[in-house]
Parts: structure tokens; sequence; C-alpha cells
């Protein structure tokens, strides 16, 4: 197998980690204040992914950085011509980040309500914006012969493109759901198990709508079995929630996002970014790639860091693994003076 193939598999694979892990905290994020009636609820709720959700996103700076290094012209179209949408998801990536780290700094119950909405922002902007991103690499987008975008912003913006927006965000939300279920107990995590069930039907019927548009415009006969089966776990996952079997249902949903993600670059392979205006514009693994001596270089780090960060956040998961009980928390209501 070559090279190029090889780190094509490899980012696939991290970008799916990353999905499938930062999937169900982004889901956390949006379910806050809709599943968080009060503050000891709402801190439970975020006490379940605070231990995970930093190291959740070294899977998104692994699969930049590997990109840069392995495909550095697919690295420097995609953040040229996606260059609005992907900042506004860093912009609210940081935002989230530091309203999870600083939302128990004070404790009075505006600071908390501030940073609630900054979280959930920063849940839902990146879920939407993601679920674009990947809906318009899948369908291609307008490269001239030196593979420059030449649309605008509005080219990104698409009937399919939207599902697609729309289609990560619900998948998210039934994923978060389901792992709060998993994570907390009681009546949050009876209301949890509710929510899922609702808002897995939604999401199944998002996803399936997602994955045949985007099999009919680029898929080939493995990259459709692989979505059927995802589309097959998801089903299983929430047959499973319905159950109260919360293990077995974030199981199904993970494998879905999982498989559901490795059938659109199955879908997309051999090309990295498709152009619409002229097949021969198309970025592919061999035109986009770095030289092949990078790509050994590369090759043998990642083989000895990649399982390594994987066994530390296998882990931190196995130490953080009991639910969440939702206890008092003494906060104040006093407003900021001025």
């Amino acid at each position: 197998m070559e090279l190029t193939t090889v780190w094509f598999i490899a980012i696939a694979a991290l970008w799916t980690g990353y999905f499938v892990l930062e999937g169900f905290d982004f889901g956390v994020g949006m379910l806050l204040r809709v599943l968080g009636r009060n503050e000891p609820e709402r801190r439970a709720v975020i006490t379940t992914i605070g231990p995970v959700w930093d190291g959740n996103e070294v899977w998104l700076i692994v699969a930049g950085g590997a990109t840069f290094a392995a495909f550095p012209e697919w690295y420097a179209t995609l953040f040229s011509g996606f260059y609005l949408p992907l900042f506004a998801i860093l912009v609210t990536l940081i935002l989230r980040g530091v309203a999870l780290e600083y939302r128990g700094k004070r404790d009075e119950l505006w600071w908390r309500g501030r940073m609630d909405v900054l979280i959930t922002i920063g849940s839902v902007v990146p879920a939407v914006l993601w679920g674009i991103t990947f809906a318009n690499l899948v369908r291609g987008v307008p490269l001239d012969n030196s593979f420059e975008y030449v649309g605008s912003l509005g080219d990104l913006l698409s009937p399919f493109a939207l599902l697609g927006g729309l289609t990560f965000a619900a998948v998210f939300v039934a994923h978060g759901a389901i792992f709060l279920a998993l994570r907390t107990t009681d009546d949050l995590r009876r209301r949890a198990n509710a929510l899922a069930s609702r808002a897995g039907l939604i999401a199944a019927v998002l996803a399936i709508a997602f994955l045949w548009w985007a099999q009919a415009l680029r898929g080939d006969k493995a990259s459709i079995i692989v979505a059927i089966v995802a589309v097959v776990a998801f089903a299983a996952g929430l047959v499973a929630n319905v159950r109260r079997r919360e293990g077995w249902a974030f199981l199904g949903t993970a494998v879905a996002i999982g498989l559901a993600v490795v059938s659109l670059f199955a879908a997309m392979f051999p090309a990295v970014m498709p152009s619409t205006l002229d097949p021969q514009s198309t970025l592919t693994t061999v035109n986009a790639a770095s030289t092949p001596y990078t790509l050994k270089v590369l090759t043998i780090i990642a083989g000895i860091f990649l399982p390594l960060v994987i066994l530390y956040q296998s882990w931190t998961y196995w130490v953080f693994r009991k639910r969440i009980t939702v206890d008092p928390v003494p906060v104040s209501s006093e407003a900021p003076s001025l």
C-alpha cells in the first residue's frame, strides 16, 4: 500500500476518533440548559465531560497537524477556501474551553449563566459548521487549475451542506443525551434517556437522508455498505436506549458516527477535495501529498506516539468511569456591582 493511501486512512481515522469523542461532549454542551433544570443539575452535566473534553480536542489538533504535514496542498486549499467557517469553529471552541474552565471559578448564578451560554454556543456552532464543511468535501467545491478555491461563502451553503450541518448537530445531541444517561443517576438519567429517544428519531431521519444523498453524489459499493451498517448501528443504539441499556446504546451511536465518517472518506477516495469545475482540478492523495521521505518520517513518528496518546486517553476514561450524582451546590445569586 502506498504511503499516500496509508496517510489518507490515518487522517480519516483521526477525524473519526474526533467526531466520536467530541461528538458526545458537543451534545452534552448543547443539552446543558435543556436537561439541567437547576444549578446542581447543570454542575453534574458539566462534570460528566470535565475530565475528558480537552483530551477529545487533541484528536482535532492531531488531525489538522497530520493533514498539514502529509497533504500540505489539501491543508492550504481547505483552510483558505473554508476560512470563515473554520475561523468561526476556532473562535467558538476557544470560548467554549474558557467557559468550561472558568465556570466554577465564581459562585454567582449570573456568572455561571453567562458561561453556560458560551458553552452552548461553543457546542452548537462547531457541530453545525463541521457538518457543512464535510458535506462540501464530499460534494466538491469550485477549484481552478491551480487547486485554489474560487467560490464564495454562498457556494458552501448548498442544501446538501445545510443538511449536513443539521445532521451532525442532531446526531451529536442524541449521542450526548445517551452519554448523559450513561454517566448520571436518578431523575437526570431518566430525562436524558427519554430525550435521547426523541432526539434519536429526528437524528436517524436526517442521517439517513444525508448519507443517502452523499452516497448518491460520490459513493461506491464499499462506501454504501459502510453507510448502511452505520444506520443499522444507530438504530441498534436507539433500541438499546429504550431498554435502558445505556452502555450498549452509547456503543451503538459511537459505532454509527465512526462508520458514517468512514463512509464519507471512502466515498471521496482517492480525492481529498473534489472540484466541481473541472475533474482535472480535483485534489487527490497523489497531487496533494508531501514528498515520500516526509511521509516515511511521519509514519515512524506516528507509530511511536499515537499508541501512547490512545493509551493515555483510554486510561483517563477508565479512571473517570463512575456515574455522577446531583449534589447541592452553594451559589450566590448576587448581581455584579456597578
